[in-house]
This record gives structure tokens, C-alpha cells and sequence, in this order.
């Protein structure tokens, strides 16, 4: 078993509750990490036996770029798209966060974080 993670990717977007975040946008980050079984691209050094980082980046993106009014949805899509794409993957944990939340007040950034096995 292994594990194969993308950190620290932001995007801008127009994810929010109210739709004046929706029509403003605003950053957001999103980590990933997938657990699956590497001993096959580990013995072969075959992209085709692992998950692809740049279809892994290209699928988050994707979806990060369709608006949503909450980061449990938009984590939620992710992850479907994942366990559609690499269907040897077994589980994937993906945080969304919103940088700098508009709560009337200072907060770097709120994050959910959600979790499915397969």
C-alpha cells in the first residue's frame, strides 16, 4: 500500500454561500492524497501501474472551476472524479479551503476535509 498526494494547489474561484462570493471569487487551496496499492509501478516504473500527478491536477482543477455553494460539495465532486479515473485507487482524502473567509473578522482560512474508502 502507498500513498500519492498533490499539496498546496490553489486556484481562484467562485465557490460561496451568498452569490456575492459567488459572482466575486475569491482563493482557494485544495490537498489530495490517494491511497492504492504502488507495488506494480514500483517494480515496472510505468506511469500506466499509478496515479497520473498531472490527471490527478487536471480533474481538480476542473472541478474547481465549476461553482458550488459549499467546499463539502466541491470535495465531494473531487472525489468521484477520482475513484471514476483510477478505479485501483482505494481511498482519497481531499481538503478544500477558503483563504481569507468572509467572516467579519481575521481567519486565514476555513477547510473541510473529507475522507471516502472504496
Amino acid at each position: 500500500m502507498g500513498q500519492v498526494a498533490l499539496e498546496g494547489m490553489e486556484f481562484f474561484a467562485f465557490h460561496g454561500f451568498s452569490d456575492e462570493e459567488q459572482k466575486i471569487g475569491n482563493r482557494y487551496g485544495v490537498d489530495i492524497s490517494i491511497e492504492t496499492d504502488l507495488q506494480a509501478a514500483a517494480v515496472s516504473d510505468d506511469l500506466q501501474d499509478t496515479v497520473n500527478y498531472v490527471t490527478l491536477y487536471q480533474l481538480v482543477q476542473q472541478e474547481m472551476a465549476v461553482p458550488a455553494r459549499l467546499l463539502e460539495h466541491v470535495g465531494h465532486r473531487i472525489m468521484e472524479r477520482v475513484f471514476q479515473a483510477f478505479p485501483f485507487v482505494q481511498l482519497a482524502r481531499v481538503s478544500v479551503s477558503k483563504f481569507n473567509p468572509p467572516l467579519g473578522g481575521i481567519c486565514h482560512k476555513s477547510k473541510v476535509t473529507l475522507e471516502r474508502k472504496r
